[in-house]
């Protein structure tokens, strides 16, 4: 989980808070949001999203362990379906609880107070939870970068499709860049490596990459932006640094007691 020393690049760095917000988290960009999330699903026609609403903002914890981003977006295809996708930049440590735990939220608050006129039916908008791992999961598929998770029974038979997880797990997708076969290839391939690209790659040839470069280039950032950049990609350093060590010490541990 080593993090490059990336101050001097041209692009920004995703794994960042700073990043993750710029590009997924805000009006101005959804665009780059909608179709980041019409790749990952493959939805195309009556079917792809439309327009995305924003339900809340950011949570940012109070220390390094703890700090986060999460975005709950109402999505709208073509055709009128509706549904939630939550994204998360996901924490290595516990990330399964936290992914539960914050799934909670778009499901709970859905919740309308019954009355006698209008009672609630307990109907749900699908909800589905993106996480962007920058670490392989224990026990996961090696040769799988996308791990899609449901509800199941004793039967393997799912129990609801109104909860979904999808993790992708950056590590493991490593395609160059003619090795990009889907348009979701392209997304994963600019967002685990855009901090080293000094410019558009040219298998990406479709007009919202030009905008993500745009969007992503620190020299068009205000002195301020920068500032916030530079103290974010610190909190991406010295979390890293953290994690690193709450390994080593896990690992020493397991070697003491092995003996």
């Amino acid at each position: 989980m080593c993090i490059p020393g990336t101050a001097l690049s041209r692009y920004i760095n995703f794994y960042t808070d700073f990043a993750f917000k710029k590009i997924f988290g805000t009006e101005a960009n959804k665009d780059l949001l909608i179709s980041f999330l019409n790749g990952l699903f493959n939805l195309e026609g009556d079917e792809a999203i439309e327009d995305v609403t924003y339900l809340n903002t950011e949570q940012l914890g109070e220390n390094a362990f703890d700090r986060r981003a999460i975005y709950d977006v109402y999505c709208k295809t073509g055709k009128g379906e509706r549904f939630i996708v939550e994204m998360q930049k996901a924490l290595q440590d516990s990330f399964r609880d936290r992914a539960l735990y914050y799934s909670s939220f778009a499901i709970r608050d859905q919740g309308v107070k019954g009355s006698r006129s209008r009672p609630w039916d307990y109907r749900l908008a699908p909800v589905y939870v993106v996480g962007v791992l920058n670490f392989e999961m224990q026990g996961s598929n090696p040769d799988r970068y996308i791990t899609h998770v449901k509800l199941k029974d004793d039967d393997n038979q799912v129990f609801s499709e109104n909860l979904n997880f999808v993790f992708l797990e950056m590590p493991k997708f490593n395609k160059t860049e003619n090795e990009l076969d889907t348009f979701c290839d392209k997304w994963l391939f600019v967002l685990k490596n855009l901090y080293k690209l000094e410019n558009c790659p040219a298998a990406l040839t479709e007009g919202i990459f030009r905008k993500l470069f745009e969007v992503a280039e620190i020299a068009s950032y205000s002195t301020d932006e920068r500032s916030v950049y530079e103290e974010s990609l610190k909190n991406l350093w010295d979390l890293n640094n953290c994690l690193e060590t709450a390994e080593r010490k896990g690992e020493a541990i397991g070697l003491e007691k092995g003996r």
